[in-house]
């Protein structure tokens, strides 16, 4: 790895060819932050499936998986990081795992956002099954960034929106246990009116961020907070420090968005937001909690 000029992240994700989700919100991103992106595709997609899209087409690529890794393998790859989203079957929930086990370099991290669904409920594509899988590849990660839906999911507690402060704190040790060393929930409640938290524990402190709550729901936002993440995460900012640049990317982007009158299933303008990801970082709003 001494001999790459640049970091490299192996993005395990699907490809939709309409909307901003997956790899071509994660491909742009870590790009603009100056690291390489290599896509180990789960699924291609006419369009990504949330804001309440239906009617698209699904092209599982579990079989070239294995293959592609084969290469990769034999061209003796490895990367600093393996950075895995949504997945298209239980099965390569494994392929994850053997990514992972194989091709993350001595010192990489291995990041996991266990897409499966929001708002309470399981997206389309995913099922039990599924919940199970992601569970099982949680385990082989440094650090994993479920929603507050998905964490619920992950623990197999109910959905609880008036859950407090130390039940958060919780949910977080509780998912830690699981085996990441460090987990960040996203759009969690929070108890400053109108706002909504993120919240991270790195196995000895709680930090969270909070913002004002925004009417407006974009898929694809988890997918921007995860990718924003890793790369600050492997450009050497400390955990809260990360937590911050992503929440802020994130806003900057929905707030980008919302004063246009375009559907929400496009997902947020993210081709104004990337030039902010080469500022240098101004402070920060997080919390210790």
């Amino acid at each position: 790895m001494k001999d790459v000029p640049v970091l490299r992240v192996a993005a395990i994700h699907d490809l939709s060819g309409f909307g901003r989700a997956s790899l071509t919100v994660a491909i742009p991103i870590l790009a603009t932050m100056g690291i390489q992106v290599c896509p180990l595709p789960t699924a291609v997609l006419s369009s990504q499936t949330g804001g309440g899209m239906t009617g698209f087409t699904f092209l599982d690529l579990t079989d070239q998986m294995g293959p592609m890794m084969d290469h990769w393998a034999s061209l003796g790859l490895k990367f600093d990081a393996v950075y895995s989203g949504f997945l298209g079957s239980p099965d390569q929930s494994e392929l994850a795992s053997r990514c992972i086990r194989e091709f993350r370099a001595p010192g990489g991290i291995a990041v996991v956002d266990p897409v499966l669904g929001d708002n309470g409920q399981l997206d389309p594509t995913q099922t039990p099954e599924m919940v199970e899988a992601m569970r099982r590849l949680v385990r082989e990660a440094d650090i994993i960034t479920p929603n507050f839906t998905e964490a619920s999911f992950l623990l197999d507690q109910p959905y609880r929106p008036d859950i407090s402060e130390e039940g958060l704190r919780d949910l977080l040790r509780e998912l830690a246990s699981m085996g990441p060393s460090a987990v960040v929930i996203t759009s969690a409640p929070s108890e400053k009116p109108g706002h909504l938290a993120t919240v991270a524990y790195d196995g000895r402190r709680f930090w969270k961020v909070e913002v004002p709550h925004m009417n407006a729901f974009y898929p694809g936002t988890g997918d921007a907070f995860a990718s924003v993440l890793t790369g600050s995460l492997l450009l050497g900012d400390s955990l809260p420090v990360a937590v911050d640049r992503a929440v802020q990317f994130v806003v900057l982007g929905m707030r980008a968005t919302y004063g246009y009158d375009i559907p929400h299933r496009d997902g947020v303008l993210l081709e104004r937001a990337l030039p902010a990801l080469r500022l240098p970082f101004m402070g920060g709003s997080y919390t210790e909690f």
